[in-house]
C-alpha cells in the first residue's frame, strides 16, 4: 500500500513535531514509527522526505515569513506547537514548491482539523491566507 499526499503531509507533521519537541531523536527513527502508523515501514516517495527536509532547511526563512502575518508583540516560538508546525509546512509548500496555493491551504486545513480547534483553523487559515497572497 502507498501513501497518498495526504498521508504523507500527516506523516511529515507528526515527523516534524516530534523533532520540534525532542530535537535528539533520531530523524530515520521518527520516520519508521510515524510510517507504521498506515503498515509501511519504508516510503520511497520524495515527496514526504522533501516536505520534512524543505521545512527543516528552511525554518528561518518560513518563521520569518509566518512571523510577518503575526500581531504585534507575537512570535512564531510563542504559537501552539501543532498550529507552528501546520504553518511551517503550509508555508513551505506555499513559497518552495510547485503545490497550488489552493491546495497547500486545505491540506493544512485538514491537518488542522485533525490536530487543533476551530479558532487555531481560522488563525491558520488567516495566515496561510496571508502568505499566499504576499
Amino acid at each position: 500500500m502507498s501513501l497518498n499526499r495526504h498521508q504523507m503531509r500527516e506523516s511529515a507533521f507528526k515527523m516534524i513535531f516530534a523533532q520540534s519537541v525532542n530535537p535528539d531523536a533520531d530523524p530515520e527513527e521518527l520516520k519508521k514509527q510515524v510510517l507504521e502508523e498506515f503498515h509501511e515501514t519504508d516510503v520511497a516517495d520524495p515527496f514526504l522526505d522533501n516536505l520534512v527536509t524543505g521545512v527543516q532547511e528552511n525554518v528561518s526563512s518560513i518563521n520569518e515569513t509566518i512571523g510577518k502575518e503575526l500581531k504585534a508583540g507575537w512570535t512564531v516560538n510563542r504559537l501552539a506547537n501543532p498550529d507552528r508546525v501546520i504553518l511551517q509546512i503550509g508555508t513551505y509548500e506555499i513559497k518552495h514548491t510547485e503545490v497550488p496555493n489552493n491546495v497547500a491551504i486545505n491540506e493544512a486545513l485538514e491537518l488542522a482539523k485533525k490536530y487543533t480547534d476551530e479558532k487555531a483553523r481560522k488563525f491558520i487559515n488567516g495566515v496561510l491566507s496571508n502568505v499566499a497572497k504576499d
